[in-house]
């Protein structure tokens, strides 16, 4: 097949070398000045890219994404499959599904550079199915949702939710653990609770935080003065408080008036 692929940085030179190295035949552009993957013919125009290609792969920046289709949209070949795979919201994916035939929103689900081209993929739109044929054979794993465009990055930033932020407490916490002289015991802590039975700890968390939010909330608050003593950063811890306190007024407005 002939493929496309528009932004030849980290995530889209990965998807270009891997296509190329399967056989496709694989033109890349990108007007900044990164690297040509392996087997790539870097065109000069992303017109000479696009146009006849059965598969157009847009890996950029998502603020990009809605000016990329503009351009793209009158020059793809007929059946063309358009496949988006920037971090665009689901209003944008949404909206682009709406003007170009075969689109697919395509999230990427993990670090591309601990994965590679077999970093997992969530893909909605029309042109899912076919997204799913190009790079299953990479070894890409493929979930293919029955849904419209928009859906895979909705669920991309819902996992967002916990991803990033589980990825700032967990170094709020080592930082913290450093600083106090003991980062390695906290490491090992961090690993312990997070191992185990997964939908048991969610069952925790959800049931726990709620029945516990006004002693949290000033174990929280205690925790961030210690971090203050620390001389180090307590966004997160700040944040759980505030959090704790709000789902105190919910659950128990008179007992959550017990502020420090």
């Amino acid at each position: 097949m002939r493929c496309a692929v528009i932004g030849l940085g980290e995530a889209g030179g990965v998807f270009a070398a891997a296509l190329a190295a399967s056989g496709h035949e694989v033109l890349g552009y990108d007007p900044a000045n990164t690297p040509t993957p392996e087997g790539v013919t870097r065109t000069a125009t992303l017109r000479e890219c696009v146009e006849g290609a059965a598969y157009v792969l847009v890996l950029t920046a998502a603020s990009a994404a809605p000016a990329v289709a503009a351009e793209c949209g009158p020059l793809l070949a007929e059946g063309a499959c358009y496949a988006d795979f920037t971090s665009a919201p689901p209003a944008v994916m949404e909206r682009l599904g709406k003007t170009i035939d075969g689109f697919a929103d395509v999230a990427i689900l993990g670090p591309v550079p601990l994965h590679g081209h077999k970093v997992p993929l969530l893909v909605s739109g029309p042109g899912a199915a076919a997204v799913a044929q190009l790079v299953s054979p990479l070894g890409t794993p493929v979930e293919v949702l029955d849904a419209p465009p928009g859906a895979a990055m909705a669920r991309k930033l819902l996992r967002s939710v916990f991803m990033k932020g589980l990825a700032l407490v967990v170094c709020e916490a080592v930082t913290a653990g450093e600083a106090a002289g003991d980062k390695d015991w906290i490491r090992a802590e961090v690993a312990r609770q997070l191992a185990g039975d997964g939908q048991a700890i969610i069952d925790r968390f959800l049931t726990g935080t709620r029945t516990h939010a006004v002693r949290r909330a000033q174990e929280m608050h205690d925790t961030g003065a210690y971090l203050d003593d620390l001389g180090v950063p307590t966004e997160m811890t700040r944040a759980a408080e505030r959090g704790l306190r709000r789902i105190a007024t919910q659950a128990d407005p008179v007992l959550a008036e017990a502020r420090p």
